[in-house]
């Protein structure tokens, strides 16, 4: 769905009058009318556009349009390191894709990574496979149409199946003097096995 500005200001002036207040979350990967992602600063090596900078245009439009006092914030950095409040779901995969790797690596698997299926929403239930590089390598995948609302604010009930799992669950990590106590790595050199050149 393209971003619509007079139906979006309009919604938030409405939101704002009813609840005094609105919350916006937004995604880099919003595209404007013309069909052009509204962030785009550059591309990668592989084509792809560079994301950046949507909170904040949309915050001074809803400033500069509505004149209402708005602010942005970009979870970033601080979401990606946040595994102390990381989801038990989210915690249960992460070790379970890492050890996977592992014994894929043993085992002398190439060209493969471990990929999460899921078997059934309800109970939730899952499952590592192997994911062939050649079918997932630089390919995306998408949020599904029938994940937003049909207004485009809010999501519908097939998003909320599919992300309320992934939530579930608090693991949080050994505290010690109010900071989390992750574990420290050893790293441990180990003899080379390969040889110093070799065909890719």
């Amino acid at each position: 769905m393209l971003f619509d500005e007079a139906r979006f200001l309009a919604r938030v002036k409405e939101t704002v009058a009813r609840q005094g207040h609105c919350v916006i979350a937004v995604s880099e990967g919003l595209k404007g009318s013309d069909g052009k992602f509204l962030s785009a600063v550059g591309s990668d090596a592989f084509g792809h556009a560079h994301l950046g900078g949507v909170g904040p245009r949309i915050a001074a439009l809803v400033n500069e349009k509505l004149g209402t006092k708005c602010r942005s914030a970009v979870p970033d950095y601080m979401q990606r390191a946040a595994r102390h409040v990381a989801s038990e779901t989210d915690v249960e995969h992460a070790y379970a894709v890492g050890r996977a790797a592992v014994e894929f690596a043993i085992a002398g698997r190439s060209g493969v990574m471990p990929a999460i299926r899921r078997l059934s929403d309800a109970p939730y239930r899952w499952d590592i496979i192997e994911a062939p590089l050649s079918e997932v390598a630089n390919q995306e995948k998408v949020l599904p149409p029938d994940f937003i609302s049909e207004d485009g604010f809010g999501i519908t009930e097939a998003a909320r199946r599919y992300l309320a799992p992934l939530i579930a669950g608090e693991a949080y990590p050994p505290f010690r003097n109010g900071l989390p106590d992750y574990v420290k790595l050893q790293n441990e050199s180990v003899p080379k096995k390969l040889a110093k050149g070799f065909a890719i």
